[in-house]
């Protein structure tokens, strides 16, 4: 792939990664608007790797705390950082599960327009009465264990492209009354071990490849990818101080007709 498209599909992969618009909808998408041939899972896997770097720098305390409670759980001790990461946990074994159904019977059979334009459109009506309808009451803190497992089981809907992993989770987050911003600061949690157990995976098999020039371009893609879905995060949490999820879904909606309509 030439820089130009990496640095393309690094910056499309940084802003839309936590926004609930579909990172895997837009970077399946990419190479059939521009006519390039498909980047493959590969490098969708490095991009995600590199918005994994920037929900870990974001969300750094949590992440922190999460694991000192887990190194306190060998003395026997149970505190909201180990609660926070059985959270976690919990809610991410519906993906997994969602995820190896979908390798194993349908792999890359799913990465059609018409799938991706319905999931977008299907997606966006589901957040818009989800933060339309959904109470503001509960905080992070308040997560209990049955909370996780229906945002969980929300998040394995995102393995259609288009669906968006943020878009499902701070869906049901909402219709389960939590804050706009708690609801993606959760979301932005489960990222995180989704993305590091495909990033190790397809990271051990460009590793083996020995490909100098291709391992460069994962390091580049991965890189831009930071850097990019950083600035996003700052700009989103920003943005749900005050205001909704509305331009979301309107995107959404209009992003899936039209390509429901380029496919007909």
């Amino acid at each position: 792939m030439t820089l130009f498209q990496i640095t393309v599909l690094a910056v499309i992969q940084g802003i839309t990664e936590f926004l609930p618009v579909s990172s895997s909808g837009h970077l399946a998408l990419t190479p059939v608007l521009m006519d390039w041939k498909d980047q493959g899972l590969t490098i969708d896997v490095a991009v995600h790797v590199g918005t994994l770097g920037a929900v870990l720098a974001y969300l750094w305390r949590e992440v922190w705390m999460m694991f000192c409670g887990i190194g306190k759980l060998a003395t026997g001790k149970v505190d909201e950082g180990a609660k926070l990461a059985g959270l976690v946990i919990i809610a991410s074994i519906p993906v997994v599960i969602a995820g190896l159904a979908v390798k194993t019977y349908f792999g890359e059979g799913l990465r059609t327009p018409v799938i991706i334009g319905w999931a977008f459109i299907v997606g966006g009506v589901l957040l818009y009465l989800g933060d339309r309808y959904g109470l503001r009451i509960k905080k992070m803190a308040h997560i209990t264990v049955g909370n996780a497992l229906l945002i969980g089981v929300a998040q394995a809907f995102a393995v259609i492209p288009g669906a968006s992993r943020a878009g499902t989770t701070i869906t049901m987050a909402r219709l389960l009354g939590f804050e706009r911003r708690d609801a993606a600061r959760f979301s932005m949690l489960l990222s995180i071990p989704a993305i590091a157990g495909a990033g190790l995976l397809q990271g051990m098999e460009v590793v083996q490849s020995g490909d100098a020039a291709f391992q460069a371009n994962i390091l580049i893609v991965a890189g831009l990818a930071f850097v990019t879905a950083l600035l996003a995060i700052v700009v989103m949490m920003g943005w749900l101080q005050k205001q909704s999820f509305t331009p979301f879904v309107l995107y959404r909606v209009a992003l899936g007709i039209a390509i429901l309509w380029i496919a007909a």
